[in-house]
């Protein structure tokens, strides 16, 4: 019985040794790769540390002189100075943001590469048609920049002075009554399409790339309407070639509150914003993008920036990015029930 076990106990030794020379085999590699994963992570450890070291870019879905461009410049100078390099925009205003936004989205994650998005792209496309791009998987939201109504607006030649009297003069002109919109799949566009569905109203549909465009075919008389964010409108308005009639917010617009809401103009429960922010690629970083969200809140702080910015129709927003995450999932949210309902797509 002894014998028996000694035996068994240098039978168990021997398991435990034997499995201790195979457990090293693996092992010894495994902390070589470690070690290897440990040294080649550290170089990208240390550019973002270092960042940034160049030019960054900020590229815009939309194109020069629209409310888009117009902020990024503003964010562009600012952060110039915070961050010691030029920051170059770069506006491609093609296939309602959809362009820009998958070029950033498959762009190098290194913080030389944002976005200034808004949720056409974001947040309604994707709902209207198969993307190159996933919003969740591609896309780090930074932080949102601004948010604000959209102003339905009107060429100052149709005789009509609020929004009942535009349903009325449409309703009479239903083979001619058209609208100008920045873009297939964009706040402007779908403002729109709830604001006929509300009001039963024949509307043809006329897209632009971008802001401009669409602004100048309705002082020119080659659409009737449409909704755009204040800034590129306000000029117009001013000089009496378009006419605003109300805005979207559920309340009226601090920055115009002499505007009617949409709601209170007969349709309650009508309420739908534009809104912006800064995106990176989604393997950006973290560092980087916590450096981008505490700089760019900063400059939306700032008493010159906030006066202008004012002047131009926005509101700020700022916060976390996570806060902005929050954003882009609520606005799909709201809006995917209404785009099936319509039966919304993209041409």
């Amino acid at each position: 019985m002894p014998r028996a076990r000694v035996t068994s106990k240098h039978s168990a030794l021997a398991a435990i040794s034997a499995a201790l020379v195979t457990a090293s085999r693996i092992f010894v590699p495994v902390l070589g790769t470690v070690a290897l994963i440990g040294i080649a992570a550290f170089p990208a450890a240390a550019r973002a540390e270092s960042w940034p070291e160049r030019p960054i870019r900020i590229v815009v879905p939309a194109g020069p002189g629209s409310s888009l461009d117009a902020l990024a410049r503003t964010l562009g100078q600012r952060l110039k100075a915070r961050l010691g390099q030029p920051i170059i925009v770069e506006n491609k205003p093609a296939a309602g943001g959809t362009v820009a936004t998958a070029e950033v989205a498959k762009a190098a994650a290194d913080g030389y590469t944002m976005l200034l998005g808004y949720n056409g792209p974001l947040a309604f496309a994707p709902l209207l048609s198969k993307l190159p791009y996933d919003v969740e998987r591609d896309l780090a939201p930074v932080v949102a920049v601004s948010s604000q109504p959209n102003v339905l607006a009107v060429n100052s030649g149709l005789p009509v002075l609020s929004v009942a009297e535009l349903v009325s003069w449409a309703k009479a002109n239903p083979r001619t009554a058209t609208y100008a919109s920045v873009g297939n799949g964009s706040a402007s566009h779908l403002d729109m399409e709830l604001f006929k569905a509300l009001a039963g109203l024949e509307l043809l549909h006329v897209p632009f790339n971008g802001s401009p465009p669409a602004v100048l075919a309705t002082v020119q008389g080659e659409t009737q309407m449409l909704f755009a964010v204040m800034q590129p409108l306000k000029a117009q308005i001013d000089a009496g070639r378009l006419r605003a009639l109300a805005v979207t917010s559920a309340r009226r617009f601090a920055l115009a509150p002499d505007l009617p809401t949409i709601a209170e103009s007969g349709y309650p429960g009508f309420e739908a914003l534009a809104w912006n922010g800064i995106l990176v690629p989604a393997a950006t970083p973290a560092t980087i993008v916590a450096r981008l969200n505490s700089e760019i809140n900063a400059v939306l702080k700032e008493a010159g920036v906030i006066d202008k910015l004012h002047a131009d129709g926005f509101e700020l927003v700022g916060g976390t990015p996570a806060d902005f995450r929050d954003l882009i999932r609520h606005e799909v949210t709201t809006w995917t029930p209404v785009i099936r309902k319509l039966g919304l797509r993209s041409d």
